[in-house]
């Protein structure tokens, strides 16, 4: 930002956008105190850090359709406790609320950057996918830009808070996981035919016995 100006912050969110570690919550405050401090334009903020915000999400579905829908059922087939019926539902839901996914989860840390993987593995129409993705990125970009620069030196702030948010979407993605998991899991050994183990069992002693 320095050196480039608005383009500089608009280059930093598109990495961001590839490279989830890199934090948003620190780029766009600072690219705010920033323009408050009178070294970069403030709309020039909000229009490159957008438009940095659409190129990555653009790459990132690029990335989705190049792996394309039969690798990705050929990978589940693949997966324990995971059903190709799984994927046929997510897939019917996101034909139904792609749209709404692709703008909500722009807002999403975490998942801000992933939902275009598979808006990419879905062919989502582009035109919708540019304005989805415009519109959210735009919101969220413009949020912390224009916290930092009415924060002034407090622009810090917003990382602390942000983090709270962050640590809090990860918490409930991880036991989103482990529940479905645990679900799985249950079923799966319920689903067992009676006397499998004592079968298993049985079979393993006498290859043991016999060497």
């Amino acid at each position: 930002m320095d050196k480039l100006g608005a383009p500089g912050a608009g280059l930093a969110i598109a990495l961001e956008n590839l490279f989830p570690p890199l934090p948003s919550e620190v780029i766009l405050p600072l690219a705010g105190f920033t323009a408050a401090q009178g070294h970069m334009n403030l709309i020039a903020a909000l229009v490159w850090t957008t438009i940095g915000s659409v190129v990555g999400a653009l790459a990132l579905y690029g990335i989705g359709a190049a792996i394309g829908r039969e690798r990705i059922r050929a990978l589940v087939a693949r997966l324990p406790l995971v059903k190709l019926s799984d994927l046929d539902r997510t897939e019917a839901w996101f034909a139904r609320h792609g749209a709404k996914a692709v703008f909500f989860g722009r807002m999403i840390p975490i998942f801000r950057s992933l939902i275009s993987v598979p808006a990419g593995v879905e062919r989502m129409r582009m035109t919708t996918f540019l304005a989805f993705t415009t519109l959210g990125s735009f919101l969220w970009n413009a949020a912390f830009v224009l916290a930092g620069y009415q924060l002034g030196d407090n622009w810090r702030t917003v990382e602390e808070t942000v983090g709270v948010y962050s640590k809090v979407v990860l918490v409930a993605a991880v036991l989103a996981v482990l529940a479905f998991l645990a679900v799985r899991i249950v079923r799966s050994r319920k689903g067992a035919p009676e006397g499998a183990h004592r079968i298993d069992y049985r079979r393993d002693f006498e290859r043991d016995r016999l060497g």
